[in-house]
């Protein structure tokens, strides 16, 4: 090669090298980490993890990330474990106006734990809950992303508080077309405390035409396949699947429709009714039409066992304020009213219910981690009880990595956003915690948190500690001062 060719030449082809080329930049990198492939159950060691902005940009084999990327911030995963951001599909707000500073206050806590998502299943407060909805998506209110349903849909004059009361297939459709157009809601909630059973039935069906995805309560004069059929995307509760296995289901709800039986005793003779067989032909069908089960079935074990467990020194109450634990005297106060014998049937109820989570699993029902966490609920602490839920999922039956998946793709899944969330990998949403051991192995390790992630901002522990210090600070004021006395 003559000189003044090689003079052009070499530079060109130095500048062209792969192996020199400029490294790109992200935010953050969390480097040396296990990432936990929940699809696959699966861990994948020695990875690295590039964000930027909201978003997962790369993720790969460490040292080509580390020669290939360059950020402001390192994370160092080294011995540490990521997941997809937990996701709480059942909460409430509520207890009235006077108590939306002490709801407020619940947001962090779900942070500190992991949870970077909540869907919010109405309460009492829906106006304000949409707002926080969309304060926090702006960044002016710290919290996790919340999903809300608006308020819920009932029938005329019912037990709960801040519904659309409705009483016709026409106040149905005004209902509905104030969720969706003015509230904008992420799902609608369906309720059985007052509302017409072919009302109940009329809703689902319109909602569905109208692309809103359902949850609710199936009233006792329905069968939980004619919810099914009707369009429900997702039932609240275990125990209304539960009920789906009663053999005589169907006599059941027509005795309780012409008043021939009351509650208890429908409630008795579903339970009694329970069949194996008719039971994995309804989850069967439930997973044929992609209905969803959350469970919540830790809240009602709490609930179950009040005569028994004392709750007076839960850590958690030092994060619920006095007006929050006092709406918990409610259910309290029910359950200690109950006699011996229904004291001992709602012990075995809970037990028969729980034994329908592998059932549910086999037969490719998706199952959503949710808790039932907020106002009336006693001691069913805001973020920290998704870890008690999913932990019960696996004493009952389930695997660690089904368990995960119901608290990290489960939510994602109902809503049709896997393209966004529910996995560590590119083009993800930068929603992620790193834990110190694997739930894979061990699903109580999602407790063991050392940092969180959410919208691409990292939360080290000091963070969440403070964020837990922040509101148990909040909560002694409160209860130092006169809204305690």
């Amino acid at each position: 090669m003559k000189p003044l060719l090689a003079a052009f030449v070499f530079p060109l082809l130095f500048a062209a090298s792969p192996v020199l080329a400029a490294p790109k930049h992200g935010d953050t990198i969390i480097r040396h980490v296990t990432i936990v492939d929940v699809e696959g159950a699966k861990t994948i060691a020695g990875q690295a993890v590039v964000l930027q902005g909201d978003d997962i940009v790369a993720v790969g084999v460490d040292a080509v990330i580390a020669k290939d990327w360059r950020a402001g911030r390192i994370v160092e995963g080294k011995g540490r474990y990521l997941i997809p951001g937990l996701w709480d599909m059942h909460v409430h707000f509520g207890g009235g106006p006077e108590l939306i500073e002490e709801n407020k206050a619940l947001l962090p806590l779900y942070v500190a734990n992991g949870i970077t998502t909540i869907r919010d299943c109405s309460g009492d407060l829906p106006d304000q809950v949409l707002a926080w909805r969309g304060e926090i998506a702006k960044g002016s209110l710290f919290g996790p992303r919340l999903l809300s349903s608006g308020a819920k849909i009932e029938g005329i004059a019912p037990v709960w508080k801040g519904t659309i009361e409705v009483g016709s297939e026409a106040d149905v459709d005004a209902a509905l077309d104030r969720l969706k157009t003015r509230d904008k809601v992420d799902f609608v909630k369906i309720t059985d405390s007052t509302l017409k059973p072919e009302l109940f039935l009329y809703a689902l069906g319109r909602a569905k035409a109208l692309g809103l995805r359902t949850s609710g309560h199936i009233p006792m004069a329905l069968t939980t396949e004619q919810a099914v059929d009707a369009g429900i995307s997702s039932i609240e509760h275990l125990d209304y699947a539960y009920n789906a296995g009663a053999k005589d289901k169907v006599a059941i709800a027509a005795d309780f429709a012409a008043k021939r039986i009351d509650r208890a005793e429908a409630n008795r003779r579903l339970d009694a009714g329970f069949d194996r067989g008719t039971a994995m032909a309804a989850y069967r069908r439930f997973a044929a039409k992609g209905v969803a089960v959350t469970p919540t079935l830790n809240g009602s074990r709490i609930i179950a066992w009040l005569d028994r467990d004392d709750h007076s020194k839960d850590e958690g109450l030092a994060y619920i304020g006095p007006k929050l634990r006092k709406t918990y005297e409610w259910r309290i106060e029910r359950a200690a009213k109950a006699d011996a014998a229904a004291i001992a049937a709602r012990h075995k109820q809970i037990e028969d219910v729980a034994t329908i989570l592998p059932m549910l699993a086999e037969a490719g029902v998706p199952i959503i981690a949710g808790t039932d966490a907020g106002f009336l609920n006693s001691f069913n602490y805001p973020g920290f009880g998704l870890h008690d839920e999913i932990a019960l999922f696996v004493e009952k039956g389930l695997t660690p990595a089904q368990a995960l998946a119901s608290a990290t793709r489960a939510g994602p899944a109902w809503f049709g956003w896997l393209d966004r969330y529910g996995a560590v990998k590119p083009g993800m949403a930068a929603d992620l915690v790193l834990l110190t051991k694997n739930p894979l192995e061990d699903i109580a390790a999602t407790r063991a948190i050392d940092t969180v992630v959410m919208r691409g901002t990292v939360q080290d522990r000091a963070a969440l500690d403070r964020m837990l210090a922040d509101t148990r600070a909040k909560v002694a004021a409160w209860n130092a001062g006169p809204a305690a006395r």
